[in-house]
């Protein structure tokens, strides 16, 4: 897999000017986007054991929390998914190859079987092990501020 192909994409700027811009590998974006997803849901899942270190952790863990929740519950396909398939299609992938990065996540990422139901069961549980961690982060600092006072 190639960073940059060779190929260019011409642009016009104005009404007669031309610029070459390399293209980086739409094969090498969809693995990116791959990665990214991933990310993204391991951080919805246990994210929340940030604001054990971090008290601003939960500024930007509830959102990520409630848009995994939000898929979930209305059986939704993320962006990325659509985003990923369009750039392996770009790259001339019929389907995943086996690329480290796609045997092993797509995997975790897209598993097999997942049904309407399977993605409420997802949902709930991805609420409630959050909710149980932010309860004992309340209950720490709870904690700690009494024992201070």
């Amino acid at each position: 897999m190639r960073l940059l192909s060779t190929q260019t994409l011409g642009h016009q700027v104005g009404p007669s000017r031309r610029y070459s811009l390399p293209v980086m590998s739409a094969s090498l974006l969809a693995d990116l986007v791959l990665v990214g997803h991933l990310s993204i849901i391991v951080f919805a899942v246990f994210g929340a054991l940030w604001a054990l270190w971090w008290s601003w952790a939960p500024l930007v863990h509830l959102p990520v929390l409630a848009w995994a929740a939000y898929i979930e519950l209305s059986a939704g396909i993320c962006p990325l998914t659509p985003l990923e398939n369009s750039l392996r299609q770009a790259g001339g992938e019929s389907g995943y190859s086996s690329s480290f990065i796609e045997h092993y996540l797509v995997p975790l990422v897209y598993p097999p079987g997942l049904t309407s139901g399977a993605q409420l069961w997802l949902a709930a549980s991805l609420l409630l092990l959050n909710g149980l961690i932010y309860a004992y982060v309340i209950a720490r600092r709870r904690a700690v501020r009494r024992a201070r006072s």
